[in-house]
């Protein structure tokens, strides 16, 4: 009696011919820049005659106050925004999933800013932040506080950036957490109506364990994307990292190394040690979310 085979894509030619395009494309844009600096960060700042030099450019990075600062910026600023970002995006995405009147004009209203360009956005929220004729300032008034100069006070700048990031952030993940609700069995709420169950119950022991995977990709992409903010910063100060270098951020800091001060070497072993935080990050979140799903 013969066995039968199992038909596996991999295993077909014609699979890897349709997959070359997009496999070249990953190999130029991803892989190979990720090789190239990995070569950098253990050579010498000489880009066009470089010398092996071995690791000694990672302490110096690592001894750098300004690198330290760096990553304790983007540290405050990833465990402010994405917690915020989620919870006020799942708040929304529970209202828009009720059936309101006019929801579908909602959403299109909500996904507007992940279509808009982040420079732009980013000169809107110059205005709105200014010290003197800002709407937020404006609007502070009337509860007797201010005015307040978020973009010239550095004491006042990483509030600035959080508020800024996290409303840059709601309009994807209200998408993905709508899509996910959608796709919950609406019998689940209907049986738990049955037995007397408040709206709570339901959204503790339903909707959020429906939601586990989609809270974990969000919490996943969201921290990768808060460790590499540059364009939100970039564009809330006109180009700038805050008063003073106050605000620098670890692209930031990568990018200064790079193009102002040409320390190649410096700054790609910036790049690996941000490279290997964010994997130690990724592999830790999984594992406390596996164990707080249980």
């Amino acid at each position: 009696m013969k066995k039968k085979s199992s038909y596996r894509a991999e295993r077909t030619n014609k699979a890897w011919l349709y997959l070359l395009p997009a496999l070249f494309f990953i190999l130029v844009f991803n892989v190979y820049p990720l090789i190239r600096t990995f070569y950098m960060s253990v050579h010498n700042n000489n880009i066009m005659n470089p010398t092996y030099v071995g690791f000694q450019n990672f302490p110096i990075v690592l001894n750098d106050k300004l690198f330290r600062l760096a990553m304790k910026n983007t540290l405050i600023y990833s465990v402010t925004v994405v917690p915020l970002s989620i919870i006020i995006s799942m708040f929304i995405a529970l209202i828009l999933n009720e059936k309101i009147k006019g929801d579908k004009f909602f959403e299109t209203i909500f996904f507007i800013p992940y279509l808009t360009s982040v420079i732009a956005v980013g000169i809107v929220f110059r205005y709105l932040f200014n010290g003197k004729y800002g709407f937020i300032n404006h609007m502070l008034s009337f509860v007797g506080i201010g005015p307040i100069d978020f973009l010239n006070n550095p004491d006042y700048n990483m509030l600035a950036a959080i508020i800024f990031g996290v409303w840059n952030a709601l309009a994807f993940n209200i998408i993905v957490i709508l899509s996910g609700l959608r796709g919950i069995d609406e019998s689940y709420y209907k049986i738990a109506d049955t037995f007397g169950a408040s709206g709570w119950e339901q959204f503790k022991k339903i909707t959020l364990p429906q939601l586990t995977s989609i809270i974990t990709f969000l919490f996943l992409t969201s921290f990768i994307s808060a460790f590499k903010v540059y364009n939100q910063i970039f564009a809330l100060f006109n180009g700038k990292a805050g008063v003073g270098n106050r605000l620098i951020t670890a692209v930031f800091y990568i990018y200064r190394k790079f193009y102002v001060e040409y320390r190649y070497g410096q700054a790609m072993a910036a790049a690996v040690l941000l490279f290997l935080f964010l994997l130690v990050l990724t592999f830790a979140q999984r594992k406390i979310i596996k164990m707080i799903s249980r």
